[in-house]
């Protein structure tokens, strides 16, 4: 086993209260892929920015490898002092870095460095802060929620990405999906203490709950230890003549136990407040169209929103999902077009912004709309701190400002506040951002059994697959064009629905061009029956490699020049022309190797 070049051992943290770290570890050696479980609040980021070394603990070792460097990904990234993009992500490279890898970073994650950090989105944002940490291609870098934000593509690159990075990584994330695909063990943090799995998280919730079953049989067997105790005090022979003070003391020490154990934090308890019954058609959409200048956002677009129907909307940012959101629930007119919603709708909308929290507010305030102590869900009266309970927040909190909860406590107030309207049409504008795995259950949960309509925009690809029944996409996710498509199923039914049109039109095309390489061939019926290439295609299958070696040598040179060390300093210009002709160059090749091994297949079937 190779030594740790990072180990945080026993790590004690408190504000006061109940501690937030109690002994808590984490060792990383060479080449781990670690992802931090916890709910919200159990310390994870604190014990995070401790390994990174930007906070401290009170008490336990903290260990990092003399040689090995570290990058941290925050969830708040800090751009001040930073002109441009670029001038940000650089930043993050130490001397012997290659500065290459920022551009190529930046190119990948839909950047040009020219951008002004004052005006980045949250997706931008967080984009060019994954340029900044993983460019110097680290010892260990550590992740806290790096997917937030992030549309599907970007995504799915950062997946692979990862993968063959050098570097360990310690990842705190809610996407399901993304951790199981890129983590190899896993480290849950639960009421201060820290256990490890050496396994990814697809594996993590079945251990979780075998560990929570084998504490609960303990617990029930110390309380029993201590009935049979106390029974020899009051009754056994021995006590009755003299006290055996061994066994009182290990009885105290057992009742001390069994009072001091802190079971595991109990799950969000909810569902959806349901308003009357609204009419079976909710929402009808009739060739509706949406442009900004000349980008068009929505082509015709038409569709029928049933009552108890699923819908989710997905796409790259940019690509419209909002304003195609907006449109179908009547808050933007389209350009063309018309949208007809249905009767008796009581809708409630979840922001992505979050637009709808005062920072000012306390947490009584925000769930009651500052009307009393209590509330109405589902035709009854509650009070606040009893329906905070169901979402997890302590009585106390009911005079806590808002702007004191983390992310994740926020993105739970939100859904509290919503679940308590009566509503028979649900809007969730990329909820589960911030939210931790518990929480997202449940919120699946109330998804998956709402009586009524549910629209919502999501990245998360496992949320999506759990909840909807259809999937609404671009018909061009690379590069959208505003043409908009209806798919059954969730993200993995779009995925292969997709992937099998493709396949169809391939078909198809390939079809069309024998069909139009024999007509234009004079003859053509005849080499065919004799079981010969057609002229064309012989030409093809001999100039094929010449014009792939051709290409290859156009590739090598840009590379070559692409090599220097002060190309992109002096020229930047150059280098960005000459990684465009050489992305081009790629396609022209990866094209006529296709080609050239079709046409050696078709060779070979017909001699023989």
């Amino acid at each position: 086993m190779a030594p740790p070049i990072l180990k945080l051992d026993d790590i004690f943290l408190t504000f006061g209260g109940t501690p937030l770290l109690a002994g808590a570890n984490l060792q990383v050696e060479p080449g781990d892929r670690i992802c931090l479980v916890g709910r919200n609040g159990s310390g994870k980021s604190t014990l995070m920015k401790i390994a990174a070394g930007l906070a401290e603990a009170q008490s336990g070792e903290v260990f990092r490898h003399p040689s090995s460097t570290v990058r941290y990904l925050p969830q708040a990234p800090d751009f001040e002092g930073y002109d441009t993009v670029q001038a940000y992500a650089e930043s993050g490279l130490g001397p012997s870095d290659d500065p290459y890898r920022v551009a190529y970073l930046l190119q990948h994650l839909g950047l040009t460095g020219e951008e002004d950090p004052a005006r980045l989105s949250g997706g931008e944002a967080r984009r060019a802060a994954l340029a900044r940490v993983m460019a110097p291609e680290p010892d260990i870098l550590l992740l806290d929620e790096p997917t937030n934000h992030l549309d599907l593509p970007t995504i799915e690159w950062l997946e692979d990405e990862l993968t063959r990075s050098r570097s360990a990584l310690v990842l705190i994330s809610h996407d399901r999906r993304f951790l199981e695909k890129v983590s190899t063990a896993t480290v849950w943090l639960d009421r201060g203490q820290s256990r490890r799995l050496d396994r990814g998280f697809g594996h993590f919730e079945a251990w979780r709950d075998e560990v929570l079953e084998a504490e609960e049989l303990e617990q029930h067997k110390l309380g029993k230890a201590i009935e049979r105790e106390e029974h020899w005090l009051r009754y056994g022979v021995t006590a009755r003549r003299k006290r055996n003070m061994r066994r009182l003391g290990e009885l105290q020490d057992m009742r001390s136990r069994h009072r001091g154990h802190k079971g595991p934090q109990g799950s969000v308890q909810a569902t959806a407040s349901d308003a009357k019954e609204s009419g079976k058609l909710v929402i009808e959409a009739e060739k509706i169209s949406k442009a900004y200048g000349d980008r068009t956002i929505v082509a015709p677009f038409s569709i029928r929103v049933h009552r108890g129907d699923r819908i989710g909307l997905v796409g790259p940012n940019g690509a419209g999902k909002t304003t195609l959101l907006k449109m179908l629930t009547g808050q933007i007119e389209p350009d063309t077009g018309t949208v007809k919603l249905g009767t008796n709708l009581e809708m409630a909308t979840l922001d992505q912004k979050r637009e709808d929290l005062n920072l000012e507010d306390t947490l009584a305030h925000y769930l009651t709309d500052g009307r009393g102590e209590s509330l109405i869900v589902n035709g009854e009266q509650r009070h606040v701190t009893g329906y905070m309970k169901d979402f997890l927040f302590q009585p106390e909190q009911a005079r806590t400002p808002i702007r004191e909860l983390s992310g994740g406590e926020r993105a739970r107030l939100m859904l509290a506040r919503i679940l308590a309207r009566a509503t028979n049409l649900l809007i969730l504008d990329e909820p589960t951002n911030d939210l931790d795995i518990e929480t997202l259950d449940l919120l699946q949960e109330v998804v998956a059994g709402f009586a009524g309509t549910v629209i919502l925009v999501s990245h998360d690809r496992d949320f999506l697959d759990r909840t909807v029944s259809s999937t609404i996409a671009p018909a061009n996710p690379e590069a959208p064009d505003g043409r908009w498509i209806e798919y059954a199923g969730g993200y993995t039914d779009m995925m292969a629905q997709r992937k099998g049109a493709i396949e169809e039109r391939r078909k198809a095309e390939k079809a069309e061009k024998a069909k139009a390489s024999d007509a234009a061939s004079p003859g053509a019926e005849a080499p065919k029956a004799k079981g010969k290439l057609s002229y064309k295609q012989k030409f093809a299958l001999e100039n094929l490699p010449k014009e792939i070696e051709k290409a290859e040598a156009e590739a090598a040179k840009r590379e070559e020049r692409m090599a220097d060390p002060n190309l992109f300093a002096k020229d930047p210009n150059t280098f960005a022309k000459l990684a465009q002709e050489l992305e081009k160059l790629r396609g022209d090749l990866a094209r006529m190797e296709e080609e050239w091994l079709e046409l050696e297949m078709l060779r070979e079937e017909l001699e023989g």
